[in-house]
């Protein structure tokens, strides 16, 4: 199977394409676990920097899960609800709302930031807190969440069943709730390991919208990078790798799963 010229290439380039990209990811958690990064495996393996991370940016990483889950709670109440209203009335106003829901995914996240603090810079209270990013993170992400449930419902029957559902009985809040919901929740649970992944993981937007009091886990990654030792750095990237392989791989599932129902 291998012995064609054209297999043996495709198989270099894959190859090739891991190496490069796999490589500098087990440098970087090697460097974060060995004692002196330049002395090799040979100083000896540690976790004294991870626990130093720890020690140094828990309050860090704690405000990202909980902006993370905020932000999830947001866009499920916005961004279910909105899917619905696109679906089932299909047309060109319902296309052009998607396009504007979609518009922050076309503007740059310093952009954007900067957007937010001419608006509501001067709100001191507001400006100083966690609220503020959140607002970003939630118009960052909205429009997976929404995109992601409107291609589920899209690819139903929506309008027999919820006919079906009302010659039953079911009121409106009834029929979202039976109908609705359980027929988008692949689509939900995509767009929801969608956002709390970038809002964990979003860099660009928070570190122009953050406070010494609001630093979270990515803009405290930059900082350990240019304040701290090396293999601090290192340590606190292979921290922020084992809260974010997990759920890029539950999404990768959620997505393939929706992608199943929609066909």
């Amino acid at each position: 199977m291998l012995k064609s010229p054209a297999k043996l290439l495709q198989l270099f380039v894959t190859l090739s394409a891991c190496a490069f990209l796999l490589v500098p990811t087990l440098m970087s958690v090697l460097a974060g676990l060995t004692v002196n990064y330049f002395q090799g495996i040979s100083s000896g393996l540690t976790l004294n920097w991870v626990a130093e991370v720890w020690e140094l940016y828990a309050d860090s990483i704690f405000l990202s899960i909980w902006l993370a889950i905020a932000c999830l709670a947001v866009t499920l109440v916005l961004g279910v609800p909105s899917a619905y209203a696109l679906a089932r009335n299909p047309g060109r106003m319902s296309r052009i709302l998607e396009e504007f829901i979609s518009l922050p995914l076309a503007i740059p996240g310093l952009a954007l930031a900067l957007a937010l603090l001419q608006l509501y810079g001067s709100m001191k209270g507001f400006r100083a807190s966690w609220t503020f990013i959140l607002v970003g993170h939630v118009l960052y992400t909205l429009p997976f969440m929404v995109r992601s449930v409107l291609s589920v419902l899209a690819a139903i029957d929506l309008k027999t069943l919820e006919e079906g559902a009302a010659s039953l009985g079911a009121g409106p809040v009834r029929r979202f709730f039976d109908i609705v919901v359980p027929n988008a929740l692949p689509g939900i649970l995509a767009g929801a390991l969608t956002v709390v992944t970038l809002s964990i993981g979003e860099f660009n937007l928070t570190w122009m919208l953050h406070t010494p009091f609001t630093k979270t886990l990515p803009v405290g990654l930059a900082d350990s990078y240019a304040s701290m030792r090396l293999e601090i750095a290192s340590a606190y990237t292979l921290v922020f790798f084992v809260m974010i392989v997990p759920l890029l791989m539950a999404m990768q599932w959620a997505s393939a799963r929706a992608q199943r129902i929609a066909q």
